[in-house]
């Protein structure tokens, strides 16, 4: 009973009225206790310091009703004291109990203009060794204010990053096309086709980062619309093998595909997955040499369908392994963009996954050990 009153929010204020009321009765039966008799005595030393001085009650009669009026009086005096006394102990036990419910509220104003100011460490003080189940309502609306406010001070981070890490990758591009226009002004370079194909590369560097930039924009904000309806997963890798299998044979490295017997269609977007699948295929023959294999595989495992690329390539190190799917995050800081891609489109992969309510993960035994980037797609209940 202790526990649910403790973590209720609503017994807390029943139980802080009944104890002002209960503070009040028991003022008023104390100051009773005190000024009655007092009081009594006071007006029955008047009484008779009325028949002292000459006076005389007639009857009996006048002297009960005298009697009872300085009764009546001296009650009354004494109940007038003891409800002042009562009311002032009641107001300010009222105002000590609903500090303990006004306080956290005013706290949490003032903490929440300040991030709304951009003061995003803020936070608000809990209980200490309580755990969720022990708290009550404005704990947890606490809990909930200090999850909201990390979560706004992870985005602001995110934000401030983002907008370096782009500053960064538009600089290369820009810096490479303002070079060749300054050499080609200069003479310091031939007006020749070459140098025209140089300059067209690296815009064209710049185009997809932007193409790339936006798609991530209208992934991460919700903004796509998933054309969802059921495929075949075999189908889906037998398009991504006939799709690649050219580039594969060029650099002699083997595509190869293994679908598990009897599995179920998936309710997704077709393009979105391809273009999933296509990423991490793509990224598995960049960073695969020479006389490698790339296997795509596809099982199933209870209630998700698992997607799998698994190759044998330059791998990657555990210490990377948690971030690899940051936008902009590469393993090897020394490899150049061009070589690198836009850094941003396992980022991509991870947003359309997610959309699809699966998930997406990597795994490798070290660097030169290869590596294995996997998603699941919950099937359709």
């Amino acid at each position: 009973m202790i526990n649910f009153i403790r973590t209720h929010l609503a017994w807390k204020v029943l139980l802080s009225y009944l104890l002002v009321v209960l503070i009040g009765i028991l003022v008023l039966i104390t100051a009773a206790s005190l000024f009655v008799p007092a009081t009594f005595e006071r007006h029955m030393d008047e009484m008779n310091a009325i028949m002292e001085n000459g006076s005389s009650l007639s009857t009996n009669e006048e002297m009960q009703a005298e009697l009872f009026s300085q009764y009546t009086t001296a009650v009354y005096e004494a109940i007038g004291y003891a409800s002042v006394a009562s009311l002032i102990a009641a107001v300010v036990a009222s105002i000590l109990i609903s500090r303990q419910v006004v306080t956290p509220t005013l706290r949490m104003t003032g903490i929440s203009q300040r991030i709304a100011e951009g003061e995003y460490q803020e936070r608000l003080t809990l209980p200490q060794g309580l755990k969720g189940d022990q708290l009550d309502e404005l704990d947890k609306l606490a809990l909930s204010f200090n999850q909201m406010a990390e979560k706004l001070e992870r985005i602001e981070t995110m934000r401030r990053q983002l907008i370096g890490d782009v500053s960064h990758e538009l600089r290369t591009p820009l810096s490479a096309i303002k070079g060749y226009a300054e050499g080609l002004a200069d003479g310091i370079l031939p007006n020749s086709p070459e140098t025209f194909q140089q300059i067209y590369s690296e815009i064209d560097r710049l185009q997809r980062l932007i193409n790339d930039l936006q798609e991530l924009s209208r992934v991460e904000s919700g903004a796509i619309e998933l054309n969802l309806g059921f495929v075949a997963p075999a189908d889906l890798v037998q398009k991504v093998h006939r799709n690649l299998n050219r580039q594969f044979e060029d650099k002699k490295i083997r595509l190869e595909t293994k679908v598990q017997p009897g599995l179920p269609d998936t309710f997704v977007d077709p393009d979105r997955i391809l273009q999933v699948l296509t990423n991490l295929v793509g990224n598995a023959l960049q960073y695969s040499t020479e006389g490698g294999k790339v296997v795509i595989s596809v099982q199933r495992e209870k209630s998700d369908v698992i997607f799998s690329v698994k190759d044998t390539g330059i791998g990657i190190s555990p210490a990377h392994l948690p971030y690899i799917f940051n936008r902009f995050y590469r393993t090897d800081k020394s490899r150049n963009r061009a070589s690198g891609g836009s850094g941003i489109g396992l980022t991509i992969a991870k947003a359309l996954v997610q959309a699809h309510q699966g998930k997406i993960w990597a795994e490798s035994e070290g660097e030169g050990n290869g590596s294995t980037f996997s998603f699941s797609i919950p099937l359709p209940n």
